[in-house]
């Protein structure tokens, strides 16, 4: 009975969220389209910490390049969905006269392999590492796919180097265009507030494969490497390729959420793709309660709204210093004493799984007995 009375209240707690979430961007429209990107971006950031939880919460792979990913999908979408590679290859102009505009079902499924396929390239030689050993790999891997968008201007240019990429195809969705505002049921929807559904369903896709992942023999197995590499490899699971699925599916979502990150700028260049990201996105996962899916979201959500709301703050304290202090620097300020002031309180995180520790609050009593 107390089963179906807990299950009844998750329902109706679900129900509402959903609706919350359905509303939000019509209430933040009110104060414009700012805090609706605001929105959008942290949505962007939540798949992004979805996919580095595969890694680093499910399978103990700390990954500090996680960026790289980001930035392969970014890439594979501009390209395809921009005039860059036909202006400058005359062979692609004659095979597409008409610009080199694919759809969306060619472009998100491209990235996603993409970003895969770097992700197992990326495993396969660090199988043997662990801890700081491998996050300096990762470090240097996405440091290595920054210089290398970078410099790929010449000989032959692919990337535009620092310049960057523009002129890239907005979403289409038949004859739905979301870089443009459309009217639904006699009600204006800016383009910012379409691409928040978007990105949304593209959340709750991705909670739901995470999901069923970490309750699944994949995520059980994910979970023994990460507690005991040497017990799990005991027990008959296969921990090289566990290592190398966990790289290419977290690296799946840095590589999809890249090539919305695309669409939804119109512009990228290789300083998007820095390593503050990459500590950024690390940050949300283990601020939030690593390993543990509402934690993970709420962390992604905060760490990225944050910057954005202490604009506001920042902003007088500046004007009280006459100046001296850089709003920018004072923002980072903040952010650096909130993310200590939250570890300190909370070193599990916001919101830890309810699990972790309970073998540590059962020892005493165990020895009792």
């Amino acid at each position: 009975m107390m089963d179906f009375i807990n299950k009844q209240n998750r329902n109706v707690v679900l129900a509402f969220a959903a609706i919350g979430l359905l509303i939000l961007p019509l209430l933040l429209q009110q104060g414009g389209n700012a805090w609706v990107r605001i929105a959008d971006a942290a949505l962007l950031y939540v798949l992004l910490a979805l996919g580095l939880n595969i890694v680093v919460g499910f399978a103990g792979l700390l990954d500090l390049g996680f960026v790289a990913f980001y930035a392969l999908g970014a890439y594979m979408f501009a390209l395809l969905a921009s005039p860059h590679l036909t202006e400058t290859f005359p062979a692609i102009a004659l095979m597409f006269p008409n610009g080199l505009h694919m759809p969306l079902w060619v472009v998100i499924p491209a990235a996603a392999a993409l970003a895969g396929l770097f992700g197992i390239l990326l495993g396969a030689p660090t199988l043997k590492l662990r801890g700081d050993y491998l996050a300096i790999v990762t470090l240097g891997f996405g440091e290595i796919i920054r210089v290398f968008m970078n410099n790929m201007d010449h000989p032959v240019n692919i990337t535009n180097g620092p310049k960057g990429l523009g002129q890239i195809d907005s979403i289409h969705f038949f004859d739905i265009s979301l870089g443009k505002a459309t009217n639904w049921f006699g009600m204006d929807i800016p383009s910012v507030t379409l691409y928040y559904y978007l990105f949304l369903t593209l959340v709750v896709i991705s909670i739901i494969i995470c999901h069923r992942l970490e309750v699944s023999r994949i995520g059980r197995a994910w979970m023994a490497i990460r507690e005991d590499e040497i017990a799990a490899k005991a027990m008959g699971i296969n921990t090289r390729n566990m290592k190398l699925l966990a790289f290419g599916m977290g690296a799946t979502f840095g590589g999809v959420s890249g090539a919305m990150f695309a669409a939804f700028q119109g512009f990228i260049s290789p300083e998007s793709f820095s390593l503050m990201e990459s500590v950024m996105i690390v940050a949300m996962v283990v601020l939030g309660g690593i390993g543990y899916l509402p934690g993970v979201i709420l962390g992604a959500v905060l760490l990225s709204a944050l910057p954005e709301v202490l604009r506001y703050v920042a902003g007088p304290l500046q004007s009280m210093t006459d100046g001296r202090l850089d709003s920018a620097i004072l923002r980072q300020l903040l952010i650096a004493l909130a993310m200590i002031v939250v570890m300190l309180m909370r070193p599990r995180g916001l919101l830890p799984a309810p699990e972790h520790g309970k073998s540590l609050k059962n020892a005493p009593a165990a020895k009792g007995a």
